[in-house]
């Protein structure tokens, strides 16, 4: 099935697939101390996942370099919108009680709205770094902007995984960052109808760029 004939419950199905795989990774759950963790934080721990992972989903439907005819772009932006809808009617076919969906309403808006606001600086900022290493050209700023929804929902989600105390532990950035971007650039590509092989270099391009917010 061609990917614009797919409907939001899949995608939404394909992003918390995801997150709970990375939320399974033993290397996450070492660098996140699960084993000092209760289940209750280690609950919380999956919904930031879940929730970056589904909002990264929305950002790049939303995405105005996509590159799709307009009716296709027409269609993914209806499916954007529908995301949050969908996750909660899911939620409340598991029999999850109508406050902590309510609550669930809640933070999917909360985090939509925040990494949306962040892409803004966080372009900014790759713009400032890369213009201080060479001129900026189309194809530089081309660049930036493919990059934007990744880097500002991986930045935003290790924060809360964090809870804010993201100093000494860029190790769980980067493998948060490298499973939201293997995510992001698998559906990109599929979404624009492109074969997988040139994701490799994708992958370095986004890596080089991002390695950058790690340093700092």
């Amino acid at each position: 099935m061609n990917i614009l004939e797919e409907t939001a419950p899949a995608l939404v199905e394909i992003a918390a697939q995801s997150a709970f795989g990375l939320f399974n990774e033993k290397q996450f759950r070492d660098l996140a101390h699960f084993a000092q963790l209760s289940q209750v934080e280690q609950d919380r721990i999956f919904n930031e996942l879940l929730t970056a992972f589904l909002v990264l989903t929305m950002l790049l439907l939303e995405a105005p370099d996509l590159n799709v005819d307009d009716n296709g772009r027409a269609r993914l932006r209806r499916i954007a919108k529908s995301t949050p809808t969908t996750h909660l009617k899911y939620l409340e076919s598991l029999g999850l009680e109508a406050a902590h969906v309510q609550d669930w309403g809640k933070l999917l808006g909360m985090r939509y709205e925040e990494y949306a606001h962040d892409r803004h600086d966080v372009r900014a900022a790759a713009m400032q770094l890369s213009s201080a290493e060479k001129q900026l050209d189309l194809d530089e700023l081309s660049k930036i902007q493919l990059l934007v929804p990744v880097q500002s929902v991986a930045i935003g989600c290790h924060a809360h995984v964090c809870r804010g105390e993201t100093k000494g532990n860029d190790e769980l950035f980067k493998l948060v960052l490298k499973s939201l971007s293997r995510f992001y650039f698998e559906l990109r590509f599929k979404l624009e109808g492109r074969r997988i092989t040139p994701l490799t270099r994708t992958k370095l391009l986004a890596r080089k760029f991002l390695h950058r917010f790690v340093r700092k």
